[in-house]
């Protein structure tokens, strides 16, 4: 038998213990009490307590992020931060970096550290002077990004990435042929309905890629903090709006909440015509992408989950987006 030294892996829980000694040591925190991993999501989410403050370490799946994706978030967030937006800012390292490598076995990953944002996600999900704040903090998002000047690439929020490439990811999975010729034609159209959008300013800024309940914090008083955006890159400001629409609609938000959303961000900027009319097949868009992502992370660890049950889901799902009556209640 031949010896093969490490074993290969395709994604590995990094010790705690470790990213204190070889991670955290490299910023100015103090003393580390502890190191706990917190949550397994398209990343992996520590928190760290030190005798005064919360942080949380994100570190990045090999399969999911490039070194210039990280790059790109971070230094939007830190972007933000400076314009004093409200949001989840990464912190620097003694050597003024906003990230470190990791070595892991499967490739290099990349970490990163926030201050724990105040507040919680909201019980019961957004009240509609929450999704009020919501709405008008991404339209502020929206208009700051426009002075953005990125230091490195990022994949652009198209439809050939959004659409085409999430097509490619998700069409084994799909069994039957009119199911496959059913997500084609829906696609197709979606294209169509897109091709009034131009990709200029200001329709066209930097997006953070999933703006929902679940990626905000809210004190008390209603003072918000975004976090998660790690999804973020050029696109239309409009398909912001849309995968908030997808995730509400999916969790079954009310319309009220929902509109208070809209008028919230229209305190800030108005839509167009254009944007309006196009926010269905964006929104389907949206399902669309986050279903291909799902299936990556899915593949990865949970495999028996890509059934008959989960494709009919999501078809159903993406249906219903397509109908009249997508946004009945």
């Amino acid at each position: 038998m031949v010896a093969m030294g490490v074993f290969p892996a395709i994604y590995s829980t990094l010790s705690p213990q470790a990213l204190i000694e070889g991670v955290l040591k490299k910023y100015e925190l103090g003393i580390i009490n502890r190191c706990l991993f917190w949550n397994r999501g398209l990343s992996d989410i520590y928190l760290v307590e030190t005798e005064t403050t919360p942080y949380i370490l994100r570190v990045s799946h090999h399969h999911w992020r490039s070194q210039t994706d990280i790059q790109f978030e971070l230094e939007f967030l830190d972007f933000l931060y400076q314009h004093d937006l409200p949001v989840a800012n990464p912190l620097k390292t003694r050597d003024s970096e906003l990230f470190v490598t990791i070595h892991a076995v499967e490739g290099d990953r990349y970490a990163a550290l926030f201050r724990y944002a105040p507040g919680e996600v909201p019980q019961g999900d957004l009240t509609a002077e929450q999704s009020t704040i919501l709405g008008k903090t991404l339209g502020q998002i929206h208009l700051t990004s426009l002075k953005f000047n990125n230091t490195v690439p990022r994949q652009p929020l198209t439809p050939k990435y959004l659409l085409d490439d999430s097509l490619t990811v998700i069409s084994p999975y799909l069994g039957e042929r009119d199911r496959s010729d059913y997500l084609t034609d829906t696609i197709t159209k979606i294209k169509q309905q897109l091709s009034c959008l131009k990709q200029t300013s200001p329709l066209w800024s930097v997006c953070w890629g999933d703006p929902h309940s679940g990626n905000v914090h809210f004190t008390v008083d209603n003072q918000i903090t975004l976090f998660d955006f790690d999804q973020c890159g050029y696109g239309w400001r409009i398909f912001d709006l849309a995968k908030f629409l997808q995730v509400s609609l999916s969790a079954g938000i009310n319309r009220k909440v929902r509109d208070a959303f809209f008028t919230g961000y229209q305190t800030v900027q108005q839509l167009t015509d254009a944007e309006t009319s196009s926010l269905q097949a964006l929104t389907q868009m949206a399902h669309i992408w986050a279903w291909a992502i799902s299936i990556n992370a899915t593949a990865i660890h949970n495999w028996c989950k890509l059934d008959t049950f989960y494709v009919n889901k999501h078809l159903n799902q993406l249906k219903r987006l397509s109908s009249k009556e997508w946004q009945l209640f």
